[in-house]
């Protein structure tokens, strides 16, 4: 089986790559050069039929919304909810972190329903079955029982996996100087089977095997960071950028064998240290697409934290992040609620939007300007048809007092015949 960086090498173009040019505003050639260097991935499994997107140089910000069960909470209707809330809220990929239940069936489910990319973290249902087999604990995962997982879900058309193969045995002391130490589950994962056996990590050791099933399947591998910062104070150490050094290797593998890949990000990282973590992941990582929780730009903003990490993703993507990963108002508390999950969404959504008008995308420019003339002439149905959340803005409206609304001499919702535009712009 070829991949698609094999087919655009032998130039054999999918009918979806002109599409894809058209919607993000590039030609074709740009697009498929972008991905034949490595700056822009088009995650989708050969046996995944839906229409994928592009993420990276060239195209706009993605943003991701997670979803998944755990052993406390495990309703799988609920996720489903949650999923389409995702979708409708605008969310371009999801990534399924479920750790209890049927996974399998609840994955299937998404795929038949949903037209999205679907991405996993499969060491996570490696631990769900060795738990359910038995009480077993990390330290008895191994390669086979990764390879065997990792090749199921890509038969069920998982079109991205993150596999934290960057962290490695001499990365541990490192840890041990942090104030959070490890806040990456899988990451977690791995550095307690090395630290029990001993021995380098069996991701790291075995990528050649996990990368023969990602050409097979024609799967995007997203590095992932088990070192990434859980708190401000361990920001850009020597832990997360001693596994970006090594995350950078595993890049030119994937790339010699023609896999695509991107890499992933923090986590809590302060305003002014934003700048040099995405610079350096650009440079190590020879400019493949970062895809970036966050960033939480401050630690105690529990409830708020998707505020927190809208500043810091704004920033992260102006400055060159090309993923955005939500963070929810319930992070740090409990999994998220259906609501959570829509204003996690809209959060990141806001970023990634204030980010592409920044980088002076022309459907941005035109929004704005959009939106601006609607307000001048009072247009209340377009001002609601480009907003980031028509519904929140329909509901907001409608708070309003209706006398202000419908007389025709004072149709500013907010100041009446104080109304600045009306005075300036007179009849």
């Amino acid at each position: 089986m070829t991949t698609l960086i094999d087919d655009l090498k032998q130039g054999n173009i999918p009918a979806f790559i002109p599409e894809i040019a058209e919607e993000e505003g590039c030609g074709s050639e740009v697009l498929v050069q972008n991905i034949l260097d490595g700056y822009t991935v088009i995650c989708r499994n050969r046996l995944h039929s839906f229409d994928p997107i592009a993420i990276g140089r060239g195209t706009g910000i993605k943003i991701n919304a997670n979803i998944g069960t755990a052993p406390t909470q495990c309703d799988f209707d609920n996720e489903i909810r949650k999923v389409r809330i995702a979708i409708d809220a605008g969310a371009d990929t999801l990534m399924d972190l479920s750790i209890a239940g049927d996974i399998s069936g609840f994955r299937r489910k998404i795929m038949e329903e949903c037209n999205i990319t679907l991405g996993t973290v499969p060491i996570y249902e490696v631990m769900s079955r060795t738990d359910a087999s038995g009480g077993l604990k990390p330290e008895d995962m191994n390669i086979d029982s990764f390879l065997r997982v990792m090749e199921k879900q890509a038969e069920e058309g998982v079109d991205f996996m993150t596999i934290h193969a960057g962290l490695r045995k001499e990365h541990i002391p490192l840890t041990e100087k942090r104030v959070l130490g490890v806040v990456s589950r899988g990451g977690s994962l791995m550095l307690r089977w090395m630290r029990y056996h001993g021995k380098e990590s069996f991701l790291y050791e075995h990528f050649d095997e996990i990368l023969a099933i990602a050409r097979e399947y024609d799967i995007c591998m997203s590095l992932g960071d088990g070192l990434r910062p859980g708190c401000t104070a361990d920001a850009n150490d020597a832990a997360q950028f001693g596994e970006l050094e090594c995350i950078g290797e595993l890049v030119q593998r994937c790339k010699t064998a023609n896999v695509q890949v991107m890499v992933e990000g923090p986590g809590h990282v302060p305003l002014h240290l934003i700048e040099e973590n995405i610079r350096k992941q650009k440079e190590i990582c020879g400019g493949v697409p970062f895809y970036v929780l966050g960033p939480l730009v401050m630690d105690y903003a529990a409830g708020y934290d998707h505020i927190a990490g809208a500043v810091g993703g704004a920033l992260a993507a102006w400055f060159g992040a090309d993923f955005l990963c939500y963070v929810t108002p319930a992070e740090h508390l409990r999994l998220p609620s259906a609501e959570d999950v829509r204003e996690g969404v809209i959060a990141s959504k806001i970023a990634a939007r204030a980010a592409d008008l920044a980088r002076k995308r022309p459907g941005e420019i035109q929004r704005n300007l959009e939106i601006s003339l609607a307000r001048k002439s009072f247009d209340w149905k377009k001002q609601e048809k480009l907003a980031i959340d028509p519904e929140k803005f329909r509901n907001t409206l409608e708070k309003a007092e209706n006398s202000q609304r419908k007389d025709s001499r004072h149709p500013c919702s907010m100041c009446g015949e104080w109304c600045a535009i009306r005075h300036s712009h007179p009849e």
